[in-house]
């Protein structure tokens, strides 16, 4: 029999490429007869994956094969509403996996076993249907985020309700992949999105029914309750597959020059004595958020290492890169009398930092990887979504698992100040206060680096996640 080959197509963005891609390695890694294309789409613009991409073009890995796909028109898309853009980019990119697939179909050396696609992927169900293999869906976000998806399909489907008119509503939902009840002003940015988001989003749960399986980036000892709602509350789900943490823990990818100035601070840092605070490579706040968050470290008199990005400008798909103005929106002389205490920088080599001994806790936006990065590096959390799923991940981290502090659950930031409210110094001073206290009276850290114990024994062989795994090659082998 031909040894088998899977076509990986991840979502160009970091929230989703590199935990994909590390799945990969890990395939390749474990099953030493499959191989696996990558299949990576192009965007008119940087979303910071062209680092990580060249690290790994620049260090092959055996039987992983990377193929960047031709750059559609982007008239053609980008005109449309702005959580529609990505789904209609992904459809118009049939035409060239088509004629990639069908030459590993045709291959003499190996057999097409499979799609893994990433969760904004599903239009490519329907070429593994044309080649009758079985699609996976790569789910780069937390199990919780998937319940609820199909949960709001169900609401709309099965009983005719249009969601989006939850927005701005103080209702709360019952989501079996939730023990408490969901307030709807946390409802993620896409279910409330009436021009066309909410739609894409309905769409994507539906097809998500037609696949052989979801494989969430989660491990059963953080997620269990969620894990088995999916399980238990719909049997027309198909099998869920915790497979996490999955992580881009050797920080392929980053400047090392960059990487060394911050560590080499780190290193003169005293042990869990730094507050680091990272809004995500897509995150950004505004200028007079900014002033907030620098009072409240400057009186905290706390250490600290600050990502900060330039505020989104009018019309930017994704937040400045040019840090060399960082001064300017910045209070007058905070650079000059935190000089001592703190480090404000740009980009982050954010596993790099929360991996290093300084740090004691997190300030963070919520993506799941970040989420994911600090249980398993073990550093507690504090919580301040913007955008996206962001906002439910806060709940679920804050309430649901009681491994997090919530400076402000509901804070959203697009870009439009309008419904932006600003949180003040004095109530982020606190936070970090209480997130920082003394390590041997700190009841959150000592949660958090239990669950830290769980997320590394959930990889190991015969750990939780290194069966699920199992459970789904064994098919596919």
């Amino acid at each position: 029999m031909k040894n088998p080959e899977l076509i990986f197509m991840p979502a160009p963005f970091m929230g989703h490429l590199p935990s994909m891609l590390e799945m990969a390695k890990i395939l390749v890694t474990r099953y030493e007869t499959l191989s696996i294309t990558v299949l990576l789409i192009k965007l008119p613009f940087d979303t910071g994956l062209s680092a990580y991409i060249q690290s790994l073009s620049s260090t092959p890995i055996p039987r992983l094969t990377l193929v960047e796909l031709p750059q559609s028109d982007p008239s053609t898309y980008m005109s449309k509403p702005p959580n529609t853009i990505l789904y209609s980019l992904i459809e118009m990119q049939k035409i060239y996996v088509r004629d990639i697939v069908q030459d590993i179909f045709t291959s003499e050396s190996t057999r097409l076993a499979g799609f893994f696609i990433d969760m904004f992927c599903v239009t490519m169900i329907d070429l593994a249907a044309e080649f009758k293999v079985p699609t996976y869906v790569f789910f780069a976000a937390s199990a919780a985020f998937l319940g609820l998806m199909f949960h709001v399909q169900t609401l709309s489907d099965e009983y005719g309700k249009d969601v989006t008119e939850l927005k701005d509503s103080d209702a709360e939902l019952l989501v079996p992949s939730f023990r408490n009840p969901f307030p709807c002003k946390l409802l993620p940015s896409m279910v409330l999105d009436n021009q066309g988001g909410c739609d894409v989003l309905l769409s994507m749960a539906k097809r998500f029914r037609e696949t052989k399986g979801i494989i969430v980036n989660t491990f059963m000892e953080l997620e269990s309750y969620a894990i088995e709602s999916l399980i238990a509350s719909d049997r027309k789900i198909p099998p869920v597959y915790p497979v996490g943490p999955v992580l881009n823990s050797a920080g392929v990818g980053y400047n090392s020059d960059e990487t060394a100035v911050i560590i080499q601070w780190l290193d003169d840092q005293p042990v869990s004595s730094v507050v680091f605070l990272c809004f995500g490579s897509m995150g950004s706040i505004s200028n007079d958020q900014v002033k907030e968050i620098a009072f409240a470290l400057e009186h905290s008199n706390h250490r600290f290492l600050w990502s900060l990005k330039p505020p989104l400008s009018k019309g930017a798909a994704k937040p400045s890169q040019d840090t060399s103005n960082l001064k300017d929106i910045l209070p007058v002389g905070f650079l000059e009398r935190t000089a001592g205490i703190g480090k404000v920088i740009g980009w982050a080599p954010q596993v790099a930092v929360l991996s290093h001994v300084a740090v004691g806790g997190f300030v963070s936006h919520c993506g799941w990887n970040s989420i994911l990065e600090s249980v398993w590096f073990g550093v507690p959390l504090a919580t301040w979504p913007l955008y996206a799923e962001q906002q439910l991940n806060a709940f679920e981290m804050v309430i649901e698992y009681g491994m997090a502090l919530d400076i402000k659950m509901d804070y959203r930031y697009d870009g439009n100040m309008k419904n932006c409210v600003i949180v003040k110094a004095e109530e982020i001073e606190s936070k970090i206060r209480e997130l920082m206290m003394d390590i041997n009276r700190n009841e959150l850290r000592k949660t958090v680096k239990d669950v830290q114990e769980k997320s590394r024994n959930a990889i190991l062989e015969k750990g939780s996640s290194y069966v699920s795994i199992g459970s789904i090659m064994e098919e596919i082998i």
